[in-house]
């Protein structure tokens, strides 16, 4: 029960639609904060909120380069649970 607790409080993090929206993008590689927070439409400091909470998880890892850090996919199961999503929502829009 324990495993199961954790995947549910992991879910629970990914369940929103700017995390999903950080998922598919570094899914396709590693961004900075900025570049995230431009690409999902919000402030720098709720990005890095977003993505603290998610690297929690264990869905990212961070690397600094000099004065930037990057964000890349920790989790390699990230894509499985991003085809289920894209497949239902995102290929579906009449459901």
């Amino acid at each position: 029960m324990d495993a199961l607790g954790q995947a549910a409080e992991c879910l629970r993090t990914l369940a929103h639609p700017v995390r999903i929206r950080m998922v598919q993008l570094l899914l396709h590689g590693r961004y900075t904060v900025g570049e995230i927070a431009e690409d999902c439409g919000i402030a720098e400091n709720l990005a890095s909120e977003n993505l603290r909470l998610m690297q929690r998880c264990g869905f990212f890892t961070s690397e600094r380069e000099g004065r930037r850090v990057y964000y890349q996919v920790a989790e390699p199961h990230l894509q499985d649970i991003m085809t289920c999503i894209e497949g239902r929502f995102l290929n579906n829009p009449e459901k």
